[in-house]
């Protein structure tokens, strides 16, 4: 793929360009222009690191409201498995992410990644998942033509620094010799191959979206401390599900979780060029929080918490009715208990030149994903299309299932991990 133009574009577009392209030169290039930061290296015993390969929040760093701060670089590799799996391809793989973790502290300055398998990759056992382990086929959901990922596996890699996504990447595969300074011994190469077509790749936090202008149907309107495309922040603490509410609790897959992956495309320019900036708080929130200004320029006002409470939630078919109905008010209504159900991991990506997001949402089970994705539509509500929540602006175009195993089942697992 060719490399983007450095002339046209500033340092930071021009290494975030770089890890859309990847691949060796990009590596290279992104080496060249001096992003060679100090990475901290990784542990010499990586069964020191969590049990759970989701346990990311305690290796991320918070803003000044206690909400979690993602890494800025991600990178989503689709994996196609070359063979059935056996003893020796499971020591492979787990050599091979052991590499990683010894070559990269487990933090956002180092690298955070997960291995997820889709039930392509399960369809080959004679067993069937346990009762734990809700993983269906992905489907459509209300009504929508989504495309599918078809493939076995997906890594998720993602870190603060573009060299360092990159370059596990190409160490996985064969295509660099070191990882942070450390040889690599082992790579995933006759384990698994990359889909390379599905490849994913992305960044989010404050500002980063802002410097996209130059790509197509990014508008100059953006605002300038936006973390997301649609200009307000998102990932509040008291919004998210916990990393022990998505996490199974029993059965052989006991510290396991499920991801949804959500591609869609943004109509951003038509989102922040129609609307005011009080119609889309009520349209991205609730009429209330545009009524009483309770999120600012940004969402910076809301502090760790999105606002919706109960009473405001209660409200949600009243402003339908209304007209008018914000769309993370409608996704409310799926809490159990008063406790969200998703811990979403998502980020913005300008993947094929178009501004967009990779949904990536964890659950106990893909059943809570679809609840809440249900009441997000909001097809039962009575407000207008144009108004109701931001589904008018959203484009879904490919969804993907995967069960997270814990770090002891991550390579290569069987179906029924207590009978192997």
């Amino acid at each position: 793929m060719t490399l983007p133009d450095r002339s046209a574009l500033s340092r930071r577009d021009y290494l975030r360009a770089l890890v859309a392209v990847g691949g060796a030169s990009a590596l290279a290039a992104c080496t060249s222009e001096g992003d060679d930061v100090d990475v901290p290296s990784g542990t010499d015993d990586p069964a020191s690191l969590p049990a759970r390969q989701h346990a990311w929040n305690d290796a991320l760093t918070r803003d000044d409201d206690g909400n979690v701060r993602p890494s800025e670089h991600h990178v989503l590799v689709a994996l196609s498995l070359v063979d059935d799996p056996t003893d020796e391809t499971r020591d492979q793989v787990e050599a091979a992410l052991q590499g990683l973790e010894r070559a990269y502290e487990w933090s956002n300055e180092g690298l955070l990644f997960t291995l997820g398998y889709a039930p392509a990759y399960f369809d080959r056992f004679d067993e069937s998942l346990p009762d734990e382990v809700d993983l269906p086929e992905p489907e459509a959901i209300v009504g929508q033509a989504d495309e599918f990922d078809e493939f076995d596996a997906v890594l998720h890699l993602a870190s603060d620094h573009s060299r360092v996504v990159l370059e596990a990447e190409e160490g996985l595969f064969g295509d660099s010799d070191e990882l942070n300074g450390h040889e690599v011994e082992t790579d995933l190469t006759g384990a698994f191959e990359r889909v390379d077509d599905h490849r994913r790749t992305g960044f989010v936090g404050a500002g980063l979206p802002a410097e996209h202008t130059d790509v197509s149907r990014v508008p100059d309107s953006i605002p300038e401390e936006a973390p997301f495309f649609m200009g307000f922040r998102s990932g509040f603490a008291e919004s998210q599900a916990t990393e022990d509410r998505v996490t199974i609790e029993e059965g052989p897959f006991a510290g396991a979780t499920t991801q949804h992956v959500e591609s869609m495309t943004i109509q951003l320019r038509t989102w922040l060029e129609q609307d005011s900036h009080t119609q889309r708080v009520s349209k991205m929130f609730s009429p209330e929080h545009a009524a009483d200004d309770l999120v600012g320029d940004v969402g910076e006002a809301l502090g760790s918490s999105n606002g919706l409470t109960d009473e405001r939630i209660e409200t949600t078919e009243d402003d339908a009715r209304g007209g008018v109905v914000g769309h993370a008010q409608k996704a409310a209504r799926a809490r159990e208990d008063g406790e969200p159900l998703l811990l979403r991991r998502d980020f913005n990506t300008v993947d094929g030149d178009s501004p967009g997001l990779h949904f990536v949402s964890l659950q106990g089970g893909i059943d809570e994903f679809v609840r809440v994705r249900e009441a997000m539509e909001g097809d039962d509500l009575s407000a207008p299309n144009a108004n109701n929540g931001i589904r008018s602006y959203i484009f879904p175009n490919r969804r993907g299932n995967y069960l997270l195993p814990p770090r002891s089942l991550r390579a290569l697992p069987p179906a029924e991990p207590e009978q192997a």
